[in-house]
């Protein structure tokens, strides 16, 4: 059907409520509006959902959940027993999350699932521990990340805690794609009705408790923690979003008593009203936090995106200005700290690993060397941190430390599968102490890392490309990169170009070709003769192309330039492309 076809279909189906109904009469005559909302059905892929709220095929909205989650519910109860083991779900603090999060519940319980629904919100790290610690066949968690407010999503977890791995997401993909229908091919219950049957169950402080002490002990110094609890001062934002509890909560048990939160930004908000994004990416961000800094002399400032996955920092350089530091920059400073503290205690284990993306620093490397321990590289997104995880414990080959993104998200145990800014709290709090007794500030620390290993610079582009028209350049900009490879970037040769969907790894010197050993992506991967490399990949979330860069150098001048070189010279094709 065309989508105007589709659009009339839902003012009339009896299955659509009248408020619905209302929204979509409100946009007649408005075909551009109507196209938007009505030209494809919202993508369920790899990570779930994400779309703007609203009526409409192309939209988050609970007829769009419903579907999602009786397909999902179809896949589990193609298992025997894996009903009765249920499913977790959790919510953030978005727009409608509370909607979407009890209609998944009452959906799952009509298929006679049972459903674990936390009784408010929590953060995504909580769902994925909650997976494992009630075990679970799954979870879902309702949330858009960092997303712009009119934004919400649906993220799905196996048994493990992580997001479902290949090929399970293709195998629930195909589920969710076979309901066809919004009305009798979905099994609803009442909440009522599913209460007294108990396949709806509220859970809340039982597994927050269990949740803090897993998170607590993964502090590696808590002597020094206990000693400078009293004197860290710590400025925290939540931006609005539900890691406010949790991660006071957890570095008051730690033992840092001098926590102060951004007060306009502390209660949950959907609208993200101090905000342009509510994103710890984000200077702009932080400028509420600042404030309060500069009243408090704080030495440090965090902020945690509205899931509380990722974790932003802000610090003074030696010269008072504020440094935002990125999530490559958090995270190998993380893992130098764990590695060298466990080394120095003679505790990290002879077959230790950290794991991170294809696309986050090098610098991790360097770092993993130094300390003998073994380091592997992923693709984006952290349930390939998860899955490394899972294949330690499974065989004893390896024993996972750490593992990050470059996308301001970490993990440093195993009691969770997905990125956890509750524990980042933690640990920068813990490693800030550390310094502090020393005389030293979180920036100073990053500078020895620099002076120890080299300057390492990274740096990521986005170019958005929404729409009909968007998701056809998108694809253009990857097939015609594919086709017409670059030899040269900036005026340095391309030594070797990785094309990881069709996994293949081509030295441009020799010409020998090898397999990229990771799963099939839409990725291309490229390394200049000076080190520096550049990634391509549209994003998995959002209608854009996203554009990594990496370099590295004595200094961190010459590491800039190395980078600013390269993004010039690959944007400038990607603009060609484009036509621009």
């Amino acid at each position: 059907m065309s989508y105007m076809e589709v659009y009339n279909q839902w003012l009339t189906d009896p299955s659509f409520d009248e408020a619905t109904k209302a929204e979509l009469e409100a946009i007649k005559g408005d075909e551009k509006e109507i196209e938007d909302r009505f030209y494809r059905e919202l993508e369920f892929g790899t990570a779930g959902l994400r779309g703007v709220i609203g009526a409409g095929t192309n939209r988050m909205n609970t007829y769009i959940v419903s579907k999602a989650t009786q397909g999902f519910a179809n896949y589990i109860n193609k298992e025997p027993g894996r009903a009765e083991m249920g499913v977790a779900i959790a919510y953030d603090s978005r727009n409608m999350s509370p909607e979407f999060a009890e209609t998944t519940a009452l959906v799952l319980a009509g298929n006679g699932i049972k459903a674990y629904l936390f009784e408010s919100l929590r953060p995504v790290p909580v769902l994925s521990f909650t997976v494992r610690h009630l075990g679970c066949t799954g979870g879902v968690v309702i949330t858009a990340s960092h997303n712009p407010p009119q934004y919400n999503g649906y993220k799905v977890y196996w048994e493990d805690g992580a997001q479902v791995p290949y090929p399970r997401d293709e195998a629930i993909m195909k589920e969710v794609n076979a309901v066809t229908d919004f009305g009798a091919s979905i099994k609803k219950m009442s909440k009522a009705e599913a209460i007294e049957k108990g396949l709806l169950v509220m859970i809340g402080k039982e597994v927050d408790d269990a949740y803090d002490e897993n998170v607590l002990a993964q502090l590696v110094n808590p002597d020094v923690v206990k000693e400078m609890g009293k004197v860290l001062k710590v400025v925290y934002t939540p931006l609005h979003g539900s890691g406010n509890l949790p991660v006071r909560r957890i570095l008051k048990k730690a033992g840092f008593e001098n926590v102060t939160v951004v007060p306009e930004q502390e209660l949950p908000d959907g609208n993200f009203p101090t905000v342009a994004l509510p994103n710890p990416e984000d200077v702009n961000a932080f400028k509420l936090a600042m404030e309060l800094s500069e009243k408090i002399g704080a030495d440090y400032m965090c902020a945690t995106d509205p899931d509380a996955d990722r974790v932003g920092a802000v610090v003074k350089n030696s010269d008072g200005e504020y440094v935002v530091f990125t999530g490559n920059m958090m995270g190998t400073l993380i893992c130098e700290y764990i590695l060298s503290q466990k080394a120095e205690k003679g505790i990290l284990p002879k077959n230790a690993a950290v794991v991170s993306t294809i696309v986050s620093s090098d610098l991790t490397k360097a770092i993993c060397k130094n300390y003998g321990v073994a380091y592997f590289d992923v693709l984006t997104g952290f349930k390939y941190i998860g899955e490394k995880i899972k294949e330690f414990e499974a065989d004893g080959s390896y024993s996972y430390q750490f593992g990050f993104e470059e996308s301001y998200g970490c993990l440093t145990g195993t009691y969770a599968r997905d990125k956890d800014a509750v524990d980042a709290n933690v640990l920068i709090a813990e490693i800030a102490s550390y310094y502090k007794k020393q005389g030293k500030t979180l920036y100073d620390a990053l500078q020895e890392l620099y002076k120890k290993y080299g300057y390492y610079k990274e740096t990521v582009t986005s170019i958005n490309l929404g729409g009909v028209e968007g998701a056809a350049q998108i694809k253009k900009v990857m097939a015609d990169l594919r086709a017409d490879s670059p030899s040269e970037v900036g005026g340095v040769k391309v030594v070797e170009a990785r094309d990881y969907s069709a996994d293949t790894v081509k030295n441009l010197v020799t010409g020998e070709v090898t397999p990229t050993g990771l799963p099939k992506s839409n990725v291309l991967y490229y390394i200049l003769e000076d080190g520096t490399w550049f990634c391509v990949r549209p994003s998995g979330t959002e209608p854009k192309i996203k554009v990594y860069f990496g370099a590295n150098g004595d200094t961190m001048k010459e590491a800039e330039s190395k980078a600013s070189s390269a993004s010039d010279g690959i944007l400038a094709i990607v603009d060609k492309i484009l036509g621009k």
